[in-house]
């Protein structure tokens, strides 16, 4: 099957017959118009949650042996995995280079189009061997369409270096879900602009990323119960976001979670163990090491050790 073939097989490009006296409508109708159509979307990803939460446990599994997940992408789809990369880093006090995000055309590319860097199939294998990926990290290519040439470069790179290989694409069948050991495919249907996929397939593709790290992090222990207790309180406002945790975890007024929080170095999860268990910041390091970092497994531990 050549290029074209595929792409009047993907629904992404397909024409939207619901949408298409669109440039007809008044305001209100075109806005009334794009939400019901973005409403296909939560049903669609619903459909795929199961494919998540499976690629959640392979992630928290490769990541606590020291691995990465790495996202691949194009376009819409590359600066969306590059926001959730980016984004785990001060909500959950992520190390820099856990999560990995690969964008064709590189950082050009989250300011402006470079278009024509999808298609360089040498590139995404190029990338990908630069981060000296191995059989302990996790390659999740993202392609609305699911044909992308620079991820298929990448997930082919990837395969070959013994990584897990999984696809995030909005059409079956895609091409790029026979290079993966695991498939999450939202089908949301043509978008109300044909091939605009920033649209139904790049929500979806959102709620697929937040929902997959999220997951993650919740299972690695950046959370205690919803809260986020690993912020990195790098400026005033995550500050007192720090201080209304530490508040909410423990019972503590607002002027004790501060001077608890002081004497954690700024850390939310030790100034929790610190003010439940009753011990001091070394301490509560030392039960949170043992623990993986696991708040509720810190508090369990005996005051003997």
């Amino acid at each position: 099957m050549d290029e074209q073939d595929e792409l009047r097989q993907a629904t992404t490009e397909s024409v939207n017959p619901r949408t298409r006296q669109i440039d007809q409508l008044s305001s209100q109708a075109i806005v009334e118009l794009i939400l019901q159509e973005e409403a296909r979307v939560i049903p669609a990803v619903q459909a795929e949650r199961t494919a998540i939460a499976a690629l959640a446990d392979v992630v928290v599994e490769r990541m606590r042996r020291g691995g990465r997940l790495v996202y691949v992408g194009a376009g819409t789809s590359g600066r969306l995995g590059m926001l959730d990369a980016i984004e785990c880093i001060p909500t959950y006090g992520l190390e820099p280079g856990r999560i990995v995000a690969l964008v064709a055309g590189g950082p050009a590319a989250l300011t402006g189009p470079v278009e024509a860097a999808e298609d360089d199939e040498e590139a995404g294998a190029r990338e990908l061997t630069a981060l000296g990926i191995g059989p302990d990290d996790v390659v999740l290519g993202i392609s609305a369409s699911g044909r992308t040439p620079y991820v298929r470069g990448a997930l082919r790179e990837a395969r070959q270096r013994g990584a897990y290989v999984a696809v995030l694409v909005c059409n079956r069948p895609a091409p790029l879900a026979d290079l993966a050991d695991l498939v999450i495919a939202p089908v949301v249907g043509p978008e109300v602009i044909a091939g605009s996929t920033r649209m139904k397939a790049g929500t979806a593709q959102k709620l697929v990323l937040t929902a997959l790290s999220t997951t993650v992090m919740v299972r690695l222990g950046k959370t205690f119960g919803n809260l986020m207790v690993d912020v990195r309180p790098t400026n005033r406002k995550l500050w007192q976001r720090g201080v209304r945790i530490v508040m909410e975890a423990t019972g503590l007024s607002e002027q004790d979670a501060q001077r608890v929080l002081q004497e954690a170095g700024g850390e939310p999860k030790t100034a929790i163990v610190m003010a439940i268990a009753g011990v001091d910041a070394a301490e509560a390091r030392s039960r949170l090491g043992r623990a993986g970092g696991l708040v509720r497994a810190a508090l369990e531990e005996s005051d003997g050790g």
